[in-house]
């Protein structure tokens, strides 16, 4: 058996990582599937149908404006995963390329590290509050203000792993082959850097998905009436007594995605990261 295959049978005997796929993978269909499942468009004003509890007619009630919350919530998560997904690719390249040099590089790891500790020295939301303050509150903004965020910690942990694989000794007979700094990290480094890589970005998925909520709660991601799920939130908040749904429906469906992206992190660290490996 490969060590691919056994990793994927560990994987699939993982029951916290089976239950994260299954969390995560509901959410995932779901918005992927919104243009199929939620064919109404999430910002229609109905007045009359206004603070409608969940019923057969609205599945998840609707807004204080009338709007379908099944159709908001949908969209929304829809949006959660473009803003997830375009975060951990960016961290994946950005943060893989700056912890590579750093660790690979001795003489510009200093240098690169001191710039990645300012960044890390602030609470993730308050940065990305201020980067969003003077990008401007759009989508795409939110992006790239998550990935600023974001990308020194990817940098740090890939960082760890290449000063550690850089002294190996199939590094040092590469070296003294005649390999170049490029070819060796390409070849030899990064690929077995990629573990705790993988269960980085599973974390930071969630992270990334839980602070766009932050966000647009506070008014300073996407802007209204584009439905996000802490815009839901945030427009629903005045009214948890008389429709409490509005603020619980969007609630619920975050702490799902986020469970089940932690619970699918926690599976792979258990099977990839080598000292467990070791005392299983």
């Amino acid at each position: 058996m490969t060590q691919a295959r056994a990793t994927l049978r560990r994987l699939l005997h993982h029951r916290l990582f089976m239950l994260g796929c299954v969390l995560f993978g509901i959410i995932l269909v779901v918005a992927i599937l919104a243009p199929i499942i939620a064919p109404v468009d999430p910002n229609k004003l109905a007045m009359r149908y206004k603070f409608q509890p969940p019923s057969a007619e609205f599945i998840f009630g609707t807004d204080n404006f009338g709007r379908s919350l099944w159709s908001r919530v949908v969209w929304g998560a829809q949006l959660s995963m473009i803003i997830g997904m375009s975060v951990v690719a960016i961290n994946a390249v950005a943060g893989t390329a700056v912890g590579a040099i750093a660790g690979y590089f001795q003489g510009l790891d200093n240098g690169l590290m001191r710039v990645n500790d300012a960044l890390m020295a602030f609470p993730a939301v308050l940065l990305a509050i201020g980067v969003t303050s003077v990008l401007g509150p759009s989508v795409n903004d939110v992006i790239i203000a998550l990935s600023i965020v974001y990308t020194p910690r990817t940098a740090r942990i890939v960082r760890s792993s290449v000063i550690v694989l850089r002294e190996m000794e199939y590094v040092q007979a590469a070296r003294a082959a005649g390999a170049g700094h490029w070819r060796i990290l390409r070849r030899h480094i990064l690929p077995n850097a990629m573990a705790p890589l993988i269960v980085q970005l599973s974390f930071l998925f969630a992270y990334a998905v839980l602070t766009e909520a932050t966000l647009s709660f506070l008014g300073v991601g996407a802007v209204p009436p584009t439905p996000t799920w802490g815009n839901i939130m945030a427009e629903g908040r005045q009214y948890m007594t008389d429709a409490p749904w509005i603020i619980a429906i969007p609630g619920a469906a975050l702490m799902i995605t986020v469970l089940g992206l932690n619970l699918l992190g926690d599976g792979l660290r258990d099977v990839l990261d080598p000292r467990l490996r070791i005392q299983a």
